[in-house]
């Protein structure tokens, strides 16, 4: 894709800032000439969807291969029984929707062009055990006074904090920019960076925790440089605030049940259940895709997997590549293991208990969910029952700790801070361990898959995957879906799809100018 202008005014904006960049899409046909070409896409969570949707669009003939029973990847969900008898939806946790996801949401409107399925929470309140509060709802959107509002407003930072502060120090986050941003800061941590400001230290819990955290890793651990995409994204860099949506159902019935069907209208073949196990290339140029029931050619292949989902089928597929990229696909690595906790509660919280809750400085714990605050499914069995379902992640647990006891430890931290809880009975549980979240270390960008590879026609999508592109997290996989299935369009002349980012440089000109002072 080419050019960077931003939205105009009155123009197919997705979103309220007026200076989200628009990537127009590549010129060509509407649809593919001569026979109909097919791709297997590997992976059905967010990349793979996306990949898929934008391919079986354009007329490809697309089949969709995902070795869980479920589509969504980390957003997905499965049926499960409580012992009250009750049938109700469990998933690997609480995802916000922030209104940044300009990609992710464009995919959902396939099926859903309102949004209607998602509701805004009212808040983001955040909580640290020293008793401090913050929240970002009367927090301004549009930066700079985005940030000075939040200074002016939360009590996590003092005046003699702030004088203590090195602004030289913070500079690189008032012009952030890739991949420049990862040849200043991806050689140290972000604990190192935030040292290197004398950021507060309540402030750092209550703040760059929250964004460090996002990605499953200890910030002794993580990239200064994608702490700062972050903070470019969610605060400095964009004018869409820090308030979010979330599915009004659980995710099947709310997101990927309704684009299967649509995938289906397009003609592509959606297999759920079933596992890829190796990719051979042809002599002719296609690949042969072996599942652990047959093997099927296909004319070019989207790789949309998990860190280790990667690593393990390129191990096994000999001939996928070449030497060097194979090495680099070998080396990535994954964050510590994460925990979700969902109890149904034979008693309701208390009535002004918010629908999610940052917190820091309470073990492991980094947030609570009440999901009968938005989530239909789970408010229909608080009505029936009285009670509540509340849900605790613990996004990076110490390698090796005994599941059980760091569940126990969990659901004690909820007791302090929601004491109420203590009296209530606990009518089933259900406790979800994965560490299949991707680690971006201290110097590791270098060394991420790019969504092209060294064959024209396999291709790579998902959040692990490197872009020169300003986004994260769940729109980082959708972005690199549709930029998967674009390098794929574009080798049959067909039109790619328009692109939206938040703007790609700090917003003003005096502060880049000082970034860029502080870069020399």
């Amino acid at each position: 894709m080419s050019g960077t202008p931003t939205a105009r005014p009155g123009g197919a904006r997705r979103g309220r800032d007026r200076r989200a960049r628009v990537l127009p899409a590549r010129p060509g046909t509407r649809r593919p000439d001569g026979p109909r070409p097919t791709t297997a896409v590997v992976g059905g969570g967010i990349a793979g969807l996306a990949a898929a949707t934008a391919l079986a669009e354009r007329g490809v003939a697309v089949t969709l291969y995902e070795r869980q029973p479920y589509l969504g990847g980390r957003v997905g969900g499965w049926p499960t029984r409580l012992r009250d008898g009750s049938a109700v939806t469990m998933s690997r946790g609480f995802h916000a929707f922030f209104r940044q996801y300009y990609n992710l949401r464009g995919l959902l409107r396939r099926t859903d062009p309102g949004l209607e399925r998602l509701t805004a929470l009212p808040d983001y309140p955040l909580l640290h055990g020293s008793g401090l509060r913050d929240s970002f709802r009367h927090v301004p959107r549009t930066p700079p006074w985005s940030a000075l509002g939040f200074v002016a407003l939360s009590p996590s930072f003092r005046l003699r904090d702030l004088r203590a502060m090195n602004p030289v120090a913070a500079l690189p986050l008032l012009d952030v920019r890739v991949p420049e941003v990862y040849e200043r800061l991806d050689g140290i941590s972000a604990h190192a960076f935030l040292d290197a400001v004398r950021f507060p230290r309540s402030a750092r819990h209550l703040a760059f925790e929250v964004f460090s955290r996002s990605f499953f890793a200890d910030p002794r651990h993580l990239s200064a440089a994608e702490m700062a995409l972050m903070f470019h994204i969610y605060f400095l860099g964009s004018a869409e605030g820090l308030l979010f949506d979330v599915p009004r159902s659980p995710f099947p019935a709310a997101l990927w049940d309704p684009l299967a069907a649509y995938l289906g209208r397009h003609g592509a073949e959606v297999r759920t259940g079933t596992a890829v196990e190796r990719v051979t290339p042809r002599p002719d140029g296609g690949y042969e895709i072996a599942t652990d029931r047959e093997e099927r050619r296909h004319d070019t292949v989207v790789l949309a997997l998990d860190a280790a989902g990667l690593r393990s089928l390129v191990a096994g597929s000999e001939r996928l590549g070449d030497g060097p990229w194979r090495e680099r696909v070998g080396r990535l690595r994954t964050a510590p293991p994460f925990l979700v906790s969902r109890l149904w509660l034979d008693r309701p919280v208390a009535a002004d208990r918010p629908g999610f809750l940052g917190t820091s400085g309470f073990g492991t714990l980094d947030n609570i969910s009440v999901l009968e605050r938005w989530e239909d499914e789970a408010a229909r069995w608080a009505a029936r029952t009285g009670g509540s379902v509340v849900e605790l992640h613990a996004y990076a647990v110490r390698p090796g700790a005994a599941r059980d006891v760091e569940e126990k430890l969990l659901v004690d931290q909820l007791h302090r801070v929601y004491p109420e809880t203590r009296a209530a009975s606990v009518v089933d549980a259900r406790h979800v361990w994965h560490d299949d979240c991707p680690l971006f270390p201290v110097g590791g960008f270098a060394d991420r898959p790019t969504v092209r590879t060294p064959d024209p026609g396999l291709v790579v999508a998902g959040d692990l995957v490197r872009t020169d592109l300003p986004v994260a997290l769940m729109e980082r996989a959708a972005t690199t879906g549709f930029l998967a299935a674009d390098a794929l369009l574009e080798r049959w002349g067909v039109r790619g799809r328009t692109l939206w980012t938040v703007p790609d440089r700090g917003r003003a000109t005096v502060l880049r100018t000082l970034a860029g002072w502080a870069g020399r």
